[in-house]
């Protein structure tokens, strides 16, 4: 079903979207839950505009679900990445931040699953970041990490990459996890929540860091004509990573504002970020072949 939204003299194509479970651009979509999440609102349809620039933008999430991209087999290192795309918890760009993301880094053989996840700050949601968002980003580390004998993963190395908003969230993850509930009557919960690295491209920084000197390793880029408080704040993370001795690499590219993410517009050396980032992944040996 399609309707359309009139904004600011615009029209946008709004997509009310179809049960989960199947396939997303010719990938398999998952549940994080089989039934309905906890404390789902589930009052209104998912949507989706298309905005001005092509990119696709999703709203009212309610059953949030990872869209799996797997690599070749003879492309396979056994490296996973939970991809959590931005839009200020109030929307997801879905593409630019999401999808190309997970495209690249399967075509480089690390199998990658884009996040879909509730957004706590779009009108009348009574979803929380650290409450709702962030549990969806530990079921999905769980769920990928579940199934990895499934889908050829190695357990130790699991990641997650978030950008803007969705960088906070990856943030949280990776200083907010437990090694699983035991008690759990879920089969998927008795796994860690814990990723073994952690990608924070632009990131919103948590107002509590809680960095120990286990904090997941860490690849972080930003731009340098971003908010002060991601482009300075950025810096500083990677200063009180670096001092617990984490190995963390730090890219701030000159000219370059919010939200690049992988477009085929960016300009260098921004348009190499995902190159680096793999190199960083091969450094940190987490590309060996299976």
């Amino acid at each position: 079903m399609k309707r359309f939204v009139r904004v600011g003299g615009m029209a946008f194509g709004l997509i009310a979207m179809t049960a989960l479970g199947q396939s997303a651009n010719g990938h398999l979509t998952v549940r994080l839950w089989a039934n309905s999440a906890p404390d789902s609102q589930g009052s209104t349809p998912e949507t989706m505009r298309v905005a001005p620039e092509g990119d696709h933008v999703i709203t009212h999430v309610d059953q949030p679900s990872i869209t799996v991209y797997l690599p070749n087999a003879d492309k396979a290192t056994g490296a996973a990445v939970v991809v959590i795309p931005g839009g200020g918890h109030s929307e997801l760009w879905i593409d630019h931040e999401g999808h190309a993301v997970a495209e690249y880094l399967s075509s480089h053989g690390v199998a990658a699953f884009v996040l879909k996840y509730r957004l706590a700050r779009e009108k009348g949601s009574r979803y929380t970041v650290e409450g709702t968002e962030l549990g969806d980003v530990q079921r999905a580390i769980r769920t990928v990490r579940s199934r990895s004998e499934e889908w050829g993963l190695d357990t130790a190395r699991i990641g997650v990459i978030g950008f803007s908003a969705g960088g906070e969230l990856a943030a949280l993850a990776s200083t907010r996890s437990d090694s699983g509930k035991p008690d759990a009557a879920d089969a998927v919960d008795h796994v860690s929540s814990r990723p073994d690295f952690q990608a924070l491209i632009y990131p919103g920084l948590p107002h509590e860091s809680r960095l120990t000197a286990d904090t997941p390793r860490a690849f972080l880029a930003c731009g340098a004509m971003d908010q002060a408080r991601i482009s300075q704040g950025l810096a500083e993370y990677y200063l009180a990573l670096a001092r617990l001795k984490v190995p963390t690499e730090l890219h701030i590219y000159a000219g370059t504002g919010h939200g690049f993410g992988i477009r085929s517009s960016n300009p260098k050396p921004v348009a190499d970020w995902p190159e680096l980032f793999l190199d960083w992944m091969a450094t940190e040996k987490l590309l060996r072949h299976t």
